[in-house]
């Protein structure tokens, strides 16, 4: 492909780019651009996210401290060098004007103008975004380690458990369990196909401590005749999805946990982590919730 001056464009480097839980090299993909600054502010961790404000903000004030240092003594009650011309800059870039150094000259004001107008500017969209992330709702859900195929009331199922770490109500809570696995077409083509597994109790009323969700390894199941090697031969992986209304923030939460074939566990059931005190009191062992145990014989 050539651009308008019939030029070939230049292939981008490979990427590691991160997809969910998985990192992918990514070959051909274009390179970062300012539409995408919002997605960045918005995934990026808290630490990347203050450290990449900061290295902005110093930036910025040093480019305008330049451009007070080119004009003719613009700012007035300065030494010589850079060092006032500075901070000066972050005192008008922060509109607080403390009121001993203020513009001298033309070209003082007109930069001062400009100044002013970006930090507004910044000031505003820096608020939108730590409002964005602050509120953005955020499911504490935990996720088993591993899942369990093993016999509940009398058929095979595979399980997995969740747990809700916050202690409050998550009404409406609903699960979905997706299979994938690569499949050859009749043509020879291998592709990777989505087959959703049915749940037993896919929902929950009210979601506040501990939940397993069941999938019947029945005559209709994917999972029908299947063990540890053929599922590892058709590269099988998994995906729990997890919804609810989080009664203490009135938001809609979402979770998903991926999970690969190497992470079945057969014949084996979930330790226990509910039962009852000596007064009667329910008690929640978290310690034991990756724990699992063979089935009995």
């Amino acid at each position: 492909m050539s651009d308008a001056n019939n030029e070939p464009r230049r292939a981008a480097r490979p990427r590691l780019v991160r997809v969910g839980d998985r990192e992918v090299l990514a070959h051909g993909l274009e390179r970062w651009t300012w539409g995408d600054l919002y997605h960045y502010a918005m995934t990026a961790t808290w630490p990347v996210f203050v450290t990449a404000f900061a290295f902005a903000y110093l930036a910025i004030n040093t480019i305008f401290a330049f451009l007070y240092w080119l004009g003719d003594n613009p700012i007035a009650n300065t030494r010589p060098g850079f060092e006032d011309l500075f901070y000066f800059s972050i005192e008008t870039l922060a509109t607080v004007g403390y009121g001993d150094m203020h513009p001298a000259t033309r070209y003082g004001h007109v930069i001062a103008t400009v100044e002013i107008f970006t930090g507004l500017s910044i000031t505003a969209a820096m608020t939108g975004l730590v409002f964005a992330r602050f509120s953005r709702p955020r499911a504490r859900v935990m996720f088993a380690r591993s899942m369990v195929v093993g016999v509940m009331n009398g058929s095979p199922n595979l399980m997995i458990r969740l747990a809700n770490a916050r202690h409050n109500m998550i009404t409406d809570a609903s699960a979905k369990l997706w299979m994938t696995r690569i499949e050859t077409s009749t043509e020879g083509t291998r592709f990777r196909r989505f087959r959703e597994l049915p749940l037993d109790r896919s929902a929950n009323p009210l979601f506040a401590l501990s939940w397993t969700v069941f999938h019947i390894i029945d005559e209709v199941s994917p999972l029908y005749g299947q063990d540890a090697a053929s599922l590892a031969d058709v590269e099988a992986s998994f995906v729990l999805t997890f919804a609810g209304l989080d009664e203490t923030s009135a938001q809609q939460l979402n979770a998903r946990q991926m999970y690969s074939h190497e992470d079945i566990e057969w014949s084996s059931q979930y330790v226990d982590i509910l039962d009852v005190d000596d007064e009667g009191m329910a008690r929640i062992d978290y310690r034991k919730f990756h724990d699992t145990r063979p089935e009995a014989p």
